[in-house]
């Protein structure tokens, strides 16, 4: 069955915006300097909304290695101190490459909402990385409710996902 983006994701209700659907709900975001400033925008975004966020830094746009920020949210996921995670750089391949290196971590590169959309889907991805310089920030948090909203499906894809921890 083909499925069109707007069937995916105009035709739905938002519930990231109600109190009770982001109750305990707690995730880690980190960036490194060419993702600090929309790191600190998704940051408020998520916490406008009553979601209790982790910050692991940067702490400025100055320059520091985006591998040190992608180590400390992918260690907090794969050991299980959060359920999800939130890593931006410049263009999001950086990051997705270090958080994916750990096992238990599925994380998506994902600047469009089908990607987003199909990452939970299909994938269960644990942490949404995205490109800082390359996506406004009202998309940003557009590609964050839905990630956050969107469930994953099970089935056959819980095997596949089984596959990959190794």
């Amino acid at each position: 069955m083909i499925v069109s983006i707007s069937e995916l994701f105009f035709n739905r209700q938002s519930t990231i915006d109600n109190p009770q659907a982001s109750d305990n709900m707690k995730l880690i975001i980190g960036s490194d300097h060419a993702g600090y400033a929309m790191k600190e925008a998704v940051k408020r975004f998520l916490i406008d909304r009553g979601i209790d966020v982790t910050d692991a830094g940067a702490d400025s746009e100055a320059s520091v290695d985006y591998t040190d920020f992608g180590i400390k949210v992918a260690r907090e996921i794969s050991e299980g101190r959060f359920e999800r995670g939130i890593l931006i750089c410049g263009t999001g391949i950086g990051m997705s490459m270090v958080a994916n290196r750990f096992k238990g971590v599925r994380a998506a590169l994902a600047n469009d909402l089908f990607s987003v959309i199909m990452s939970r889907r299909h994938n269960n991805s644990n942490i949404l990385v995205l490109g800082g310089r390359l996506i406004g920030e009202e998309l940003a948090f557009k590609l964050v409710e839905v990630w956050l909203e969107t469930p994953f499906e099970g089935g056959r894809h819980q095997g596949r996902l089984e596959k990959m921890d190794f």
